[in-house]
């Protein structure tokens, strides 16, 4: 079986072949741009992009998608990217501070859609704190202040295989919904 994989992003494409390897469902790059739509949740952003491309393709596609939510800001996180760019981590700091809640969670959906309209979708989150300084070695935008729920380090302080089995679970069980789904289960 071939799915396409609607992703340029290497993290992802490493978290998608290690579950669909398992299954021997080969993944296809989609060679072309999809315009993503703005939305309040991650869910509706990879169900847009995977039905729109599965359409285009006429084959089916897997789209996954994930948001950063700051519990006490309160803006759905799927606008956290536009937040990131203009509020340093060091504005952040003080924000969640004085708020006094430091938690967040990153929303993570995994769509796959075939141009019949069939859809099997995935949605999970991931808890999160915020540190009180960047760290790591390329804190890059808010990644040296976030650190994994119980977890001192911040994110850009491991390598991102140490990762994967958090960022793959929604492509784990879209393979074996999809495999099911083939063998008339």
């Amino acid at each position: 079986m071939e799915i396409y994989l609607l992703t340029k992003n290497e993290g992802k494409i490493s978290a998608a072949q290690s579950v669909f390897d398992k299954y021997g469902i080969k993944l296809l790059p989609v060679n072309k741009e999809y315009p993503e739509i703005q939305a309040e949740t991650s869910l509706e952003i990879a169900r847009h992009g995977a039905q729109q491309a599965a359409n285009d393709l006429r084959a089916p596609v897997i789209r996954e998608d994930h948001s950063l939510f700051v519990e006490s800001l309160g803006i759905p996180g799927p606008y956290m990217n536009y937040m990131e760019k203009k509020i340093l981590p060091e504005l952040l700091i003080k924000l969640v501070d004085f708020l006094g809640n430091n938690r967040g969670w990153f929303e993570v959906s995994t769509v796959y859609a075939e141009p019949n309209g069939k859809v099997i979708e995935h949605t999970f989150k991931v808890p999160i704190t915020f540190g009180k300084e960047p760290k790591g070695d390329n804190p890059k935008g808010w990644n040296g202040l976030i650190r994994l729920n119980e977890e001192t380090r911040a994110i850009t302080e491991y390598p991102e295989q140490e990762r994967l089995h958090i960022w793959n679970q929604g492509f784990e069980v879209i393979a074996r919904r999809v495999v099911d789904f083939v063998a008339g289960i």
